[in-house]
């Protein structure tokens, strides 16, 4: 990948036109929403901090499981997720990072008749809303996958808009974009943040005053708010996933009555679920796999993609444990909280597939737009009680 002065991505019809000259941002976290932002207020001219308390995607973003794809019923989420896909390939590209086109397949089986309903309305609403979504039988998913096991399958949904991408290359190359375009970096350096006026506190008292400070630090954006008086809602929880030394070529799939997921990846599979519906600790959760969901999952894996060999406890290479954060209606908050104060979490799994869209749409209400209004954070008191619920499911919001 090229250095932070070299990276020079290209910039479409969806530049901006607002001036963010004069303006000056702290972006509290180097993920890939941070990164994002950061590239394109850098880009029109704003002076941009990003600060980070380790390294550039060392937090959620580095553990993601980089899955893209727009197979979304809801018109908001569809027309996010696809602007989404469309910048991915648009930065893409030999000197950048890799984006993968894969079909995205969700299925549920013949045992499971609450999800199968589910995905048939997913699909008509999906098409309902432009997105090009097919609905299939086990048998015509068999003749369009033939690495799947079919025979228990009674409905599946394929998205066409979709690929991976490896978050920890995408966030790298964003960030140093976000540099080459004027951008300050600061890692290693854990901050404090503060309203009225918006402001950044360094770990020697020094106090760098702002005209907005975007706070996207995944699990710890709560904390970090609710140190400088403002609470959200919103809750980390813990997450797992693995990596098998086995080879597919397609498609990404969720296997719904299974609970998981799979695509492939450079070192053979990528699957994961292991979520943990109870509230984690940021700086003290478990980064480690739990050896029951290693062996539980290779079992789902070789029942759905019987080519897949996992028998052998050294196929899987290697496993871990990230943070993903759950909001009240599954929707993230995203936006400005207080006068130049603004924060992005609370995506549920899905950050990092929405980054290059929510960066973008972050950036342009700093520099004056209107925001998402249904992503407001305001919507919510900050002391709702509600339960944690994954984020990849075939239930609406």
């Amino acid at each position: 990948m090229s250095g932070p002065d070299d990276v020079e991505l290209a910039v479409g019809a969806d530049a901006f036109t607002k001036d963010g000259r004069g303006l000056e941002v702290a972006v509290v976290g180097a993920g890939a929403v941070g990164a994002t932002a950061a590239y394109d207020l850098a880009r029109e001219g704003a002076d941009v901090t990003v600060y980070d308390r380790g390294s550039v995607a060392s937090g959620a973003s580095g553990r993601a499981a980089g899955i893209c794809y727009d197979a979304f019923a809801d018109g908001l989420d569809a027309e996010i997720a696809g602007d989404a896909i469309e910048r991915f390939r648009a930065l893409s590209g030999d000197d950048t990072f890799a984006f993968a086109e894969c079909p995205y397949v969700w299925l549920a089986r013949e045992d499971d008749p609450d999800r199968a309903d589910a995905i048939r309305d997913q699909v008509g609403r999906m098409q309902e809303n432009g997105v090009v979504a097919l609905e299939l039988e086990g048998d015509a998913l068999s003749d369009r996958f033939p690495a799947l096991r079919t025979d228990d399958v009674a409905v599946a949904g394929i998205a066409g808009a979709a690929g991976y991408a490896d978050p920890a290359e995408y966030t790298a190359c964003l960030a140093a974009a976000a540099t080459g375009a004027g951008a300050t970096l600061e890692t290693e350096m854990p901050v404090e943040v503060r309203p009225d006026p918006a402001r950044v506190i360094r770990p020697d008292g020094a106090v760098h005053e702002v005209d907005a400070v975007l706070v996207a630090a995944g699990a710890r954006t709560g904390g970090l708010l609710a140190d400088a008086g403002l609470e959200l809602a919103v809750k980390p929880y813990r997450v797992q996933a693995l990596v098998a030394d086995v080879d597919l070529s397609e498609p990404m799939c969720y296997d719904a009555s299974g609970d998981f997921y799979l695509r492939p990846h450079a070192e053979g599979v990528l699957a994961g679920d292991g979520t943990e519906e109870r509230e984690a600790d940021p700086d003290g959760y478990d980064r480690e796999a739990d050896p029951e969901f290693r062996t539980d999952l290779r079992e789902r894996i070789s029942h759905r993609v019987p080519a897949l060999d996992l028998a052998a406890e050294n196929a899987v290479t290697r496993s871990w444990a990230g943070l993903c954060t759950a909001t009240p209606d599954r929707d993230p908050l995203v936006g400005q909280v207080r006068d130049g104060f603004y924060v992005a979490t609370g995506f549920q799994g899905h950050g990092f597939m929405r980054a290059p869209a929510i960066g973008q749409r972050l950036a342009d209400e700093i520099l004056g737009s209107d925001g998402v209004a249904a992503f407001d954070p305001t919507r919510f008191d900050g002391d709702e009680e509600f339960e944690i619920a994954t984020g990849t499911t075939t239930e609406p919001n």
